[in-house]
């Protein structure tokens, strides 16, 4: 007969899931990432896939029979401390390693002590190791080593605990050899699966590594390793399950560099805590994120230098995409960081860094999402960046909003992990819709070359000090709608260019104003525009919002009250009661100077 009802119902589980894989990606090659002309002056947004490779990294090793099997066909292999019973051919026992020398389906329960479960099966089929209630451990080696088989399947049996430890230092019989390495090894494509739990102690280097493909689906895994805690080398993907990995390397790892449809990691749900030394997520080539709950600390944190390894929360070689998910990252280095480019169509992100918030080489596209930057030297940078919607919050000790080429931007320049970096072409910002907050102490807003703006909201809270300022570009700035207030001082104030197709007033005062003190821009009717409590003290407001037209008079106040509800100090609705008038003024040209 088949296996019990619940395998029976992972497996249907597991179909749906499949199904419903495969339709999530069709939809996000079919309706990527919008991307932008490079021309500054192009407005227009084109629909297009986020990258090709995320279509070719869609195939992996699973299929739909590898969860189902006769369970007349189950070989029993009891572990029993220091001896090893079985009732099979195809299973050899030499003291405590048993080999399993054919395909078929294994269940091993028992305590073995320093001892080793090795799969050496030539030929063609599955190998699947169903663990009820388990513990290996190895004085010399790995706990499982799959040296050979066409593909490997732990099954984890449901409310099962089982666990794995190996050596400290190994015992090659071959000095030249370098594996297994791991507590669990595989030299085949390998897939852990179930509704139990495998806890697993890599003392030597990795926890779990697979020299092929890993799938992870529906498991509890707890893993501690002196190295990386998960490595699948061609990929690791996560269907489901809760992983939480403590590792003095990299947390989840693939690194296939010689195939770039390979070297991928794919999480489509689960949980996901990760401690890790280096990076809590690095890929070779892609990092796709479908869902998920992600709770990653990496270099010890953003109160951490990383001074000789990489430390990033995610870090991929070629791109990064993620499409939902509920992030907090915590890291020395940057939160998420692509060598090529990163698109966020959704999700939640609470982040705190000691370097980049969010960090592309070539462009990063936000199109939906709620980013909230709590602590970074610089909070999004990259060569270009397009906002085409979601929330972006961000709280930096130097630039907010950073589009720059040439080397990463980094309170660590020059440190091992960080990258060198270079784009062609103009480097700009692109908002076509979404919020953007920023409060920097450097620039609020840097961009060297040119910045669109057609519609969203953005708020800065730039720096107190001239050296900086709240919008710093090197080309045109050109504001056809949307709302902007920026404030901050006056040394280095620019505003949106004169070919706007939409006002400004740039006010600047005699003298700086205290933090928190009401900025108010009204017509002669007194119908407010803005009314705006920078989080800093500030000598200069830029604002550019629909409502200011040609030819009408306005009035600055300062100080007074509002009964409104503020939102990173811009206040909306309620009714603002008058402090001091500081200006009068018509609107006269595009771009309207008040001093």
């Amino acid at each position: 007969m088949l296996q019990n009802a619940s395998i029976k119902q992972n497996t249907i589980n597991l179909l749906i899931s499949l199904v419903l894989a495969m339709y999530l990606i069709a939809c996000s090659t079919d309706e990527g990432a919008k991307s932008v002309s490079s021309t500054p002056s192009e407005t227009t947004v084109t629909e297009t896939t986020t990258d090709e490779s995320t279509e070719e990294n869609t195939a992996d090793h699973e299929e739909e029979d590898d969860y189902v099997w006769e369970s007349s066909d189950e070989v029993s292999i009891v572990l029993s401390g220091d001896s090893i019973t079985e009732n099979s051919d195809n299973v050899t026992v030499s003291g405590t390693t048993a080999t399993i020398k054919a395909a078929g389906t294994y269940t091993l329960s028992g305590t073995l002590d320093n001892g080793q479960i090795l799969v050496d099966a030539d030929g063609d089929g599955t190998v699947r190791l169903v663990l009820n209630g388990v513990s290996i451990s190895n004085s010399t080696s790995s706990a499982i080593f799959v040296n050979d088989a066409e593909k490997a399947i732990v099954v984890l049996t449901e409310n099962t605990v089982n666990t794995l430890t190996d050596a400290a230092s190994y015992v090659y019989a071959d000095a030249t050899e370098d594996e297994p390495n791991a507590a669990l090894f595989s030299k085949s494509n390998l897939t852990i699966y179930g509704g139990g739990t495998l806890q697993v102690t890599g003392n030597y280097n990795d926890g779990i590594a697979s020299k092929d493909g890993l799938i992870i689906d529906s498991a509890i895994i707890d893993i501690t390793a002196v190295d990386d805690g998960i490595r699948g080398k061609d990929y690791l993907i996560v269907r489901e399950g809760i992983i939480s990995i403590s590792a003095g390397g990299d947390g989840l790892k693939s690194d296939n560099e010689d195939d770039t449809t390979l070297g991928y990691i794919s999480v489509e749900s689960g949980e996901l805590a990760v401690i890790a030394t280096g990076d809590a997520i690095q890929a070779q080539t892609d990092v796709i994120v479908s869902g998920g709950v992600f709770n990653l600390k990496a270099g010890g944190g953003s109160g951490y230098t990383a001074s000789s390894t990489s430390a990033k929360g995610i870090k991929a070689g070629a791109l990064v995409v993620v499409d939902a998910g509920e992030f907090t990252l915590n890291t020395a280095d940057d939160a998420i960081h692509s060598n090529g480019t990163l698109t966020v169509n959704g999700g939640t992100f609470a982040i705190s860094s000691g370097d980049d918030g969010i960090h592309a080489d070539t462009a990063i596209a936000v199109n939906d999402g709620d980013i909230v930057i709590s602590k970074s030297y610089e909070g999004v940078e990259s060569a270009a960046i397009t906002v085409n919607g979601g929330d972006i919050s961000v709280v930096s000790t130097d630039d907010g909003i950073n589009a720059a080429g040439g080397t990463d931007s980094s309170s660590q320049d020059g440190r091992p992990g960080q990258n060198t970096y270079t784009a062609t072409g103009n480097y700009y910002l692109h908002i076509y819709g979404g919020s953007i907050y920023v409060n920097a102490t450097g620039d609020g807003i840097d961009i060297n070359g040119a910045i669109v703006m057609t519609a969203g909201t953005v708020i800065v809270n730039g720096p107190t000090s001239s050296a900086n300022g709240a919008l710093d570009y090197d080309s045109t700035f050109t504001m056809n709608g949307g709302f902007l207030v920026a404030a901050g001082s006056s040394g280095m104030l620019q505003a949106p260019s004169s070919s706007s197709g939409q006002n400004a007033v740039a006010v600047i005062f005699s003298s700086a104003r205290s933090a928190n003190t009401l900025f108010n821009l009204q017509t002669s009717s007194g119908s407010s525009i803005v009314t705006f409590a920078p989080a800093k003290s500030y000598q200069a407001v830029v604002i550019s919002a629909p409502g200011l037209t040609s030819g009408t008079s306005y009035s600055v106040y300062t100080g007074g009250s509002s009964t409104g509800t503020a939102v990173h100090g811009l206040y909306e609705n309620g009714t603002y009661t008058p402090g001091t008038r500081y200006a009068t003024f018509t609107l006269s040209n595009r771009i309207t100077s008040v001093r």
